[in-house]
Order: structure tokens, then sequence, then C-alpha cells
């Protein structure tokens, strides 16, 4: 076994690897950017080793810094994580010519399966089923048209390299294909540095299924069962769960085998994932019970020869990709095998074979995982920046078969920043049951409190109380079709806001008075009742509150058209207990300036103070601005100065946070000038161009 590792990572994943290291003591390495000086990642480390600027360019994808420093270090393998060079064969070759272990599959399996489109000729040729589609290296525009309009629309355009949901694009219709194709391109060669694409037709009613592989360097393969990663935002992973819902047991059997067919055509060895896409006609997998999966020895592994038939009269699967790495979502695949991926890849890199066997493999209970995000869901989501001013968590348990885990890389006065992915922390948890499971899921949300960054944390919870998720009616158009549900909604409402608000406001104030009844804003008057004023800011709108302080020392709250009593206490933990409207609330609330965060177990929110004081003399600008919505790149202009543009028509792209952008025109109106130029770095709020309306 190996002494000592570098993790050519950040964040979250470099501390989950470090993690297992320490147990298995091995010493592990850090590698960081100006950006991570401080970062979790550094500190879980034995050592750490300086790479360069906070872009990636300028640090985590400069491999042979990385190769410098594990030399340097004495360390002896080196674990990509995943993203950055995890999935780069020039990366992991290099690593052996250094006469360093790459933990992962050889670069010949990198290579077969990076490129989407030889991996599907590929998984053609081992009898894998494939989705209709082009898969060919003529990447002429007009040619790709055609074959567009041959497949029938609408179809999925993907960059070859890709992953992660960068550089794909769905094309409904036959006029929206060629910008479409400009834009997908744009974001492969930023993302990847290669801008070829293929053409698939974009399947109906999708699921997406993966199967978790292993492979050793003696030839051995198993499948650690499956994942639905169905629910997605931007082609993009939210929610994961394992087992997959309504899965039966001949289905597994054969995506599993259709899994190891695909790792032994190319001799993988290491942690893998083959995604599948499942085609749903009629009612299948609409109506899955969410009920306790069957705890079941699994089938033994497939072989290279293995045909892939269609399951059932309802349900096929097809190859879409194999990811040759360690997935975002793998702790849901732990926690109901009881199994360490992470020490699994560490012994098979050092030449061990696989710990068990395929029928030595068995499901236990049910396990989801939610990606906890700082963007905001109901502006497209869009990505957010910040610091991190308060970051409670739910409390966690025992690491392997745990009942809430939670991965991270950050801590409470950390930066969330525009260079890397936006994703906060992985929040895990496993039930004897789905229902058990999401129930779990929900109480642990209910517990994440995060100031500073918006993020999606109340979006996670309303898709947990969808009709189609609490009964596992699943597809990638889950969250579209509850739109209605899931956005622009307001768990708590403006009396519940206004009067938490109110609350810690007069708690506060009584902690300053130390005692002084002339610091007191509720001391005594020389008349019976005396009211007070207050005034918000609610979702964008300006609202009013009364308070009156009643002759006996009562509260009396009124709110628009809720009035009544108002009990204020507190618990020693800071939590604030409220009486107001017939109801009792238990909460949590935050102060940030003038904003207060009010986090209940309903769900969150939050509403602004106006000091009318503070405030006089300010002047707001006159429409006609168009400003940065978070720092980033300029890719390019859709106008130029003195054309006339109508509301909604795209006028920029920018690049912010590995993802594109579009402006748009807010009115109809005529360009006056614009500010920067493709290529140009803004920061959040800098006005991109002027529109005289």
């Amino acid at each position: 076994m190996f002494k000592k590792i570098l993790i050519a990572n950040r964040g979250e994943i470099a501390c989950r690897v470090a993690s297992t290291a320490r147990r298995m003591a091995i010493r592990t390495v850090a590698v960081y950017s100006d950006a991570d000086a401080h970062a979790n990642h550094v500190r879980a480390c034995d050592e750490s080793v300086y790479l360069g600027g906070s872009a990636p360019k300028d640090s985590y994808l400069r491999w042979e810094k990385i190769l410098e420093a594990a030399k340097a270090t004495g360390a002896e393998a080196v674990h990509p994580g995943y993203g950055f060079l995890s999935e780069n064969e020039e990366f992991a070759q290099a690593c052996a010519d250094a006469g360093l272990v790459f933990i992962g599959p050889p670069p010949s399996a990198i290579k077969a399966m990076g490129l989407k489109a030889e991996s599907k000729q590929l998984m053609e040729k081992a009898r894998v089923p494939l989705v209709p589609g082009y898969h060919g290296r003529d990447q002429d525009p007009a040619l790709l048209q055609r074959e567009a309009d041959r497949i029938g629309y609408p179809v999925l355009i993907k960059a070859s390299a890709g992953g992660g949901g960068k550089g794909m694009r769905v094309v409904e219709k036959a006029g929206d294909f060629a910008g479409a194709l400009a834009s997908c391109q744009r974001e492969a060669i930023n993302s990847f540095g290669d801008d070829a694409v293929l053409i698939e037709k974009y399947v109906q009613r999708p699921r997406h299924i993966e199967i978790q592989v292993f492979g050793d360097t003696q030839g051995n393969y198993v499948y650690l069962f499956e994942r639905d990663c169905s629910v997605q935002r931007r082609h993009q992973k939210v929610l994961e769960e394992a087992p997959a819902p309504g899965m039966t047991e001949a289905m597994r059997r054969q995506m599993g085998e259709a899994a190891v067919a695909a790792a032994r055509a190319v001799n993988y060895v290491g942690a893998g994932t083959v995604e599948f896409i499942v085609e749903q006609r009629g009612d299948a997998g609409t109506s899955a019970a969410p009920g306790r999966p069957k705890q079941a020895s699994a089938p033994s592994g497939g072989s290279e020869d293995t045909p892939v038939p269609s399951v059932g009269a309802n349900m096929s699967f097809f190859f879409m990709e194999m990811n040759t790495r360690l997935q975002v979502e793998h702790p849901v695949t732990e926690a109901i095998t009881g199994l360490d991926l992470v020490e699994w890849q560490l012994r098979v890199a050092s030449g061990e074979a696989l710990p068990l066997k395929q029928e030595q493999l068995q499901i236990h209970g049910h396990a989801i995982e939610a990606r906890i995000c700082a963007e905001n869901p109901d502006n497209n989501f869009l990505p957010a920046t910040g610091t991190l001013r308060v970051y409670r968590k739910p409390q966690a348990t025992a690491f392997q078969r745990s009942r809430v885990r939670i991965d991270d890389g950050v801590r409470e006065g950390g930066v969330i920043s525009p260079f890397y992915d936006s994703m906060i922390a992985k929040l895990i948890v496993h039930g004897a049951t789905r229902e058990e499971a999401l129930a779990r899921l929900d109480l642990a949300l209910a517990q994440t409190h995060i100031v500073g960054v918006s993020t999606n944390v109340q979006f996670l919870r309303g898709i947990l109380r969808t009709d189609s998720f609490a009964n596992a009616k699943l597809d990638t158009a889950l969250i579209e079709r509850e739109r209605a549900v899931l956005f622009d909604q307001e768990p708590l409402g403006l009396p519940l806001a206004a009067a938490a608000s109110i609350a810690r406001t007069l708690l506060a104030e009584a902690a300053s008075a130390n005692g002084d009844p002339f610091s007191r804003r509720d001391g005594w008057q020389s008349h019976g009742v005396a009211t007070r004023p207050f005034e918000f800011e609610f979702r964008g709108e300006p609202q009013s509150a009364t308070l009156r302080y009643l002759h006996d020392g009562a509260l009396w709250l009124q709110v628009g058209d809720v009035a009544g009593p108002l009990v204020i206490g507190s618990f020693p933990s800071g939590e604030l207990e409220l009486q107001f409207g017939g109801q009792r609330h238990t909460l949590n609330v935050y102060q940030d300036e003038d904003t207060a965060y009010v986090f209940g177990a309903e769900g969150a929110t939050r509403i602004l103070a106006i000091d009318r004081l503070a405030h006089a003399g300010e002047t707001h600008a006159e429409g006609g601005r168009l400003t940065a919505p978070m720092p980033g790149k300029v890719v390019s202009f859709a106008v130029k100065a003195g054309d006339k543009v109508s509301r909604g028509q795209p006028l920029a792209v920018m690049e912010a946070m590995k993802m594109e952008h579009t402006i748009a025109a807010p009115a109809d109106g005529t360009v006056e000038e614009l500010l920067y130029v493709p290529g140009d770095q803004v920061a959040e709020g800098a006005e991109l161009l002027r529109i005289a309306v």
C-alpha cells in the first residue's frame, strides 16, 4: 500500500479522499491556488504545495506543476478526484512516465471512453444498445444540421469530450439548430479544449440510471448496483438515489452486465460509472411505489460478449457514456453497500485484487444525496458568489451506513468564488426504506442554515414534496413538470417573516440596553399604549407593520391583515420561540446588516428592514443599464451600437462558474454603447452595455 499520495483536486472531494487516506495511515499532499490558500482541503492534508493563480488554467489544470509537487514531496501516487484532470489521458500517461501511480484507469481506457463519438462506436461493437444519432468525425455545421434533420427533432447536441452538463443543448426545431450548435461549441472549447460534438435523438420521458463498476489489474470486474440521477437542472444532477426506484432484479442484472461488458471492452481498472438513458413508454416507471427495496444478493458479472436486450415491454435502456473516474454521487452507493469506494480505489491502484466478488455484494436500505449549491433557482439557477456568513449543518453520524452524512470543503466565513463549481456541499441520508430516507433528508435540509450566498436548499425541499418525486414518478423533466410548485414559492409568508425580524430586533435591543431603561424602545411611557412602526421590503415589495406596547407590558402586532399578541422567547441554543397569529413557531433568525434570514420547520425566507433615516437622500438609477449578474468573462455580444432590440432579445453571453449565461433585454429600446469587448473579465454589477428605452 502507498505511504503517501498527492490529491490533485480541491474542495469536498479532496477532503473526502484525505479522510479515507488518514484512516488507512496514508499521508496526503494537497495542492492549492491563490483562492484556496486557506481552504479546508489544505488543512485536511499533511502537506500542501502552491500551484498558481485562482483560475483553473493557472493552477489545478497545470499538470506539470502537479507532477513537480508529487516528486518534491515524495508522493508515490496521484488521486485526481473528479473534474479537472481526472479524465485527461495525457495527465494519466504523464504520471506513469514520471514513475507515479495514477489512481484511476489506464490512459488507453480514458481515451477510449473520453470521446463520446468514439466510445459509442466501441459500445456498438460490444453489442450495447445506443440511442440513434450521429457520432462521426466530420464536424461541418451544414452536415451536422442535415444529420439533425435526418434524426428528427428534438435532438440533443453534446460536446464529444464533455461531461457535467457542459457543452450540451436540446434543440426543438431546425431553425434553432445553428445558434445552439455555436453556443455548445463555445462552451465545449472553453471547458474541454475541444469543440467536436455528436448529435442524438432526444429521448422522451427518460430516466438517467447509472451503474457503478470496478475492475482490478487481475481482470476481475463487479458492478455495485445502480443510482438513479434523473432529477436534473440544466443537464446537471440535483438529487441522486440508490437503488433506483422500481428497478426489477432482471433489469438490474442486465444493466449491470452491460456495464461490466463496457468496462471489459476497454480493459478498465478502478472505479468507473456507466451511464444509461432509460426510455419509458406508456406508464412505465411513473407509478413505482417508493416502498422498501429488496435486500438481495447480486448476480454474477457479465462477459465480453454478453448481449444486452431491451428489458420489459415498456422500458428500454441505451448506453450514454462512461465516466472514467469516481462520481460526485458515489456516497449513495457507499451507503447502501457499506463500502468505502475510495479505499477500493487505493487498494486496486496499489495492485491488490477487488476486495469482494459479485455474489458477496448486497443492497441495504435506501440512500439519497442532495447537492447543495450556491445558486438562485428562481433566476434560472444563476450561480452565486459571496461569503458564508452563516453555515450551520445538521448533526452527522458515522461515516459508513450513516443516517446523515455531509461531504463538504467549506466552513463558516469561507468564500464561494467565481472560479470553481458552485457546489457547497453534498448531504447524504440513509434509511431502511425510501420513505424513511425522504423524511430524513427533508429534516436534514431544514437544519441546514446558510447566509451570505443564495442557495438551492429550499428548492431541494420543494422537490422532495412534489407528487412526482415522493411517488417515484421520475424522469429528467421532473423539475419542469413541477415548475408551478417549485419556483417563486414563499414557505413562511410575510406575517411570520416580519414578526421574526421584529422579535430579533427587540431581543437585540434588550440585550444592548443592559438594564438601562432610557435605552429601551419599549420603556416606561407617560400614557398607556405606545406604537412603533416598522417598514420592510419583502420579495421586492414594500411592506409595513405596527407594534403596540400595551400598558401591562404585552405586545400587539399587526402585519397586513394579520393581527394579534406577539409573545417572544429564546432558547440557550439561540433558537427563537415565537407566538403570533394563533400559532407557535421555533425559528432560527440571523441578522446580516439590514436583512433578517428566517429558518423554520416549513422553510426559510428573508426580509429587509428599511430605515428611512439611513436611506434618506438616496436616488435610484433610471432604466437602460444592463449589468453583470456575477463576476465572469464576456463571451460575445449579439448586438452593436445603434441596433434596435425588443424585450427578451439576447444581447450578450457571459461565462461564469464554468457555465454560459445569456443577458437579455429588459425592454424594447436602442443600443447606445457596448462597454466591453469579448474576452474581458468583469466584476459583479459591472455595466456591460447601455440601452435607450
